[in-house]
């Protein structure tokens, strides 16, 4: 029989901890394996206290009430892991902060004949860590403060961990992760470990529960076969993105991600009003191809008027750049940066949206289905219609799923 393994999740707030640990109890559970996740914060949260647990001086380390609370709540954690494990349980999660080698002893004396491995996670990337601390400033918790104050209050929070944070060194069995890369930094492991090398994939695969991928709706450029510029969305536009919303009415949505153009914009706005609540972020890495110089212009007077970039564009269009412009491959890069961000900022248990542009979504879709290169920019991406998109280790499912509304027209990228 394999041993138990207690996995201690270790790191500042907003690095992704959370996240990567309903990943991995998700992804073990649906190995079969007896997993369950202890979240210190969702237990404060629970508990009906006279301290404010969700002001920042609760977390200052000179807070001796809001120090003894924190470890009243670590012990309940520990005590319902002990229990789970005597009672069948394989794996025990503890989620929480856990940045000081006293809190890190104190749960390993908890479980003396079990293995346990530590999980750091790190993130680099300043503009997904700053879109993370915002979002989390947006929390229930913070609802009686201004968004201003709900993050200045969230970055003070973040600066007692920093102030006593000690990063895993001495711990036997140990990972640090870049949980915006979804990547392995660096690992030493003293131990046989049971569901290692099942943890190790899990960590570094990029797992999706349900990701819903949009094109915008109608705009008059696609009506007129322009291409690029920033048009608004027709009638029959805002009559999809209203369909849109219908469809997605009774499905959670937490967070929409855009571009910066005004029809990702408008096509999210009426879906998020049906949500409650939700949020739009605009993200420039899904920007729409930039036509250069033609952009706004029709696909026949670049014919007429350039026809050697019609002429050149044709044997390669993956690799074709337009003058003064972009191409497939040019914004392959950025687009692939965007993806990282939309998987750090969802919570791994929630549903994904992103409404974007033809070729923007050709991209996006081409990184979970592996097409040749040559091929991407013919992925059939219609306006009527969107992409649901489920990955795990034991299935891969991808979908065109209709919604009630006119055919689609217009667009050529």
């Amino acid at each position: 029989m394999k041993r138990k393994l207690v996995i201690v999740m270790v790191g500042l707030p907003a690095r992704g901890k959370s996240t990567m640990a309903r990943k991995l109890g998700r992804t073990l559970e649906l190995d079969g394996i007896k997993v369950r996740i202890f979240n210190n914060g969702e237990l404060r949260r629970k508990l009906d206290t006279d301290e404010d647990a969700s002001s920042s001086e609760f977390f200052s380390p000179a807070n001796a009430r809001g120090k003894d609370l924190r470890e009243r709540i670590s012990r309940q954690n520990i005590e319902e892991a002990q229990a789970f494990l005597r009672d069948g349980g394989q794996v025990a999660i503890m989620d929480a902060s856990n940045v000081t080698r006293e809190r890190r002893r104190s749960i390993a004396a908890a479980f003396p004949d079990q293995a346990l491995c530590y999980v750091e996670c790190l993130n680099a990337d300043e503009e997904a860590l700053e879109a993370n601390l915002e979002r989390k400033a947006g929390l229930k918790e913070f609802q009686r403060l201004s968004p201003e104050k709900a993050l200045e209050s969230f970055l003070k929070r973040i600066a007692y961990y920093e102030s006593i944070y000690e990063p895993l060194d001495s711990e036997a069995n140990r990972i640090l992760v870049d949980s915006f890369d979804s990547c392995i930094l660096q690992e030493q492991i003293a131990d046989v470990l049971p569901y290692y090398d099942r943890i190790r994939d899990i960590i570094t695969t990029r797992v999706v529960r349900n990701l819903f991928l949009v094109r915008h709706g109608e705009t008059h450029y696609n009506r007129e076969d322009r291409i690029g510029g920033d048009s608004d969305l027709t009638d029959k536009g805002l009559e999809q993105a209203n369909a849109l919303a219908e469809h997605f009415a009774t499905v959670r949505i937490p967070i929409i991600f855009t571009s910066n153009y005004k029809r990702t914009l408008q096509t999210a706005t009426p879906i998020a009003e049906r949500q409650d609540p939700c949020s739009i972020i605009a993200l420039p890495e899904f920007n729409e191809i930039h036509g250069g110089v033609c952009d706004g212009m029709t696909y026949e007077e670049i014919r007429q008027k350039m026809p050697h970039v019609a002429r050149a564009r044709g044997p390669n269009k993956y690799r074709y750049i337009y003058p003064e412009g972009e191409g497939y491959k040019t914004m392959e890069d950025r687009v692939h940066r965007g993806l990282k961000k939309v998987f750090f900022l969802n919570n791994y248990d929630e549903n994904i949206m992103i409404v974007g542009h033809r070729a923007v979504n050709r991209m996006i879709l081409s990184s979970f289905l592996s097409r040749q290169e040559e091929e991407i920019p013919y992925i059939y991406m219609p306006q009527d219609r969107y992409y649901h998109i489920q990955i795990d280790p034991h299935k891969r499912l991808f979908e065109l799923v209709p919604y009630k509304s006119s055919p689609s027209t217009g667009g050529r990228w």
